[in-house]
């Protein structure tokens, strides 16, 4: 085992990207291997140090909870299905006729928009693109079905659930909410709104952590089912439809999931295991579970999006081969 060296190229991500702070949380087995801060909140003189109750932005790693609340709804039948149609839910619109939640889920959807107006890139299914407009979607499907918010639904199973207390969708910022550097991205936005379809969750590693490691134990914690177990295997098994060209990313509910046959390029590195699952952010937070070595791996940095130079595939592949080599 050699924790050092996991260290050494998150540190090394740091260094390449635009950030003050980051830190990084292994575990295996249930036990914390390494766990590590550094750097500061913000770019402010006497900012605080970066630790464990530093919040990160998740930025599209908040999807995991998005997914969630998805699940939650197919589970107690308020979706009747995966392959449901959208037009079944949002009205009998052309455009969402070929559509079916699965597709929103899997970025197969085709959907974009584009002037203010919803368009579509290609036939659902049969190709994949990385679209935000699947969760604005997704939001209103479950906010109709069940009267809820994903927020909401999150709020009452999962944080509540597990006693989280440093997770959540902030429309206001306090002292331990990281700086976002973002060098005026044009992709960056911050939000009022905290019903789950924005873009603005906050997480403590070490929370984001716990979520990953309910995953792994498949909803137990201390051997009790706080979350059914099927809820966690619609999340983490492909859901990709068959029609999706083979070298294009499979997903679950948003994760990314290793297949049997590795072809093209996804975030996974591609010596990880079958049924490893992830979920990279643009802010670089990445949260990686390998349930074959029963690994839970989380990073934490502050910068929105990353420099010209940098390689940000190859440097999520660096990490998880990292990570799986070294514990």
């Amino acid at each position: 085992m050699n924790p050092q060296a996991i260290l050494t190229q998150v540190k090394k991500t740091f260094s390449e990207l635009d950030c003050t702070g980051g830190g990084v949380i292994i575990i295996k087995h249930g036990q914390t291997v390494l766990e590590e801060y550094f750097g500061e909140q913000g770019q402010q003189k006497g900012a605080k140090k970066v630790g464990p109750h530093t919040l990160f932005h998740l930025a599209s790693v908040r999807k995991a909870y998005v997914g969630f609340a998805v699940a939650y709804a197919i589970y107690h039948n308020y979706i009747a299905s995966i392959d449901d149609k959208l037009s079944d839910y949002l009205g009998n619109e052309e455009i969402f006729r070929d559509v079916s939640i699965r597709h929103l889920l899997t970025h197969t959807h085709g959907l974009h928009w584009q002037n203010e107006k919803i368009i579509k890139e290609y036939k659902a299914g049969y190709n994949w693109a990385y679209r935000d407009i699947n969760v604005e979607l997704l939001a209103k499907v479950i906010f109709k079905v069940t009267g809820k918010t994903i927020a909401e639904i999150v709020d009452e199973q999962v944080f509540q659930t597990l006693s989280f207390t440093e997770t959540n969708w902030f429309s206001e910022k306090n002292e331990q909410h990281i700086e976002v550097i973002h060098n005026d991205s044009p992709f960056w936005y911050e939000s009022d709104m905290c019903d789950g379809s924005k873009m603005n969750m906050y997480s403590s590693l070490r929370e984001l952590a716990k979520w990953g490691q309910v995953h792994l134990a498949k909803g137990k914690i201390n051997g009790n089912q706080i979350i059914p177990k099927e809820i966690i295997q619609l999340l983490t098994t492909i859901q990709s439809p068959n029609s999706k060209p083979q070298n294009l990313p499979t997903n679950g509910f948003f994760w990314f999931v290793q297949p049997q046959q590795r072809e093209g390029i996804t975030e996974l590195s591609p010596i990880l295991p079958q049924g490893s699952f992830q979920l990279l952010g643009y802010t670089s937070v990445a949260l990686l579970v390998i349930p074959e070595e029963n690994i839970v791996a989380v990073r934490g940095f502050n910068s929105f999006g990353s420099p010209d130079r940098f390689d940000y595939i190859k440097d999520i592949h660096d990490f998880g081969s990292t990570v799986y080599q070294s514990i």
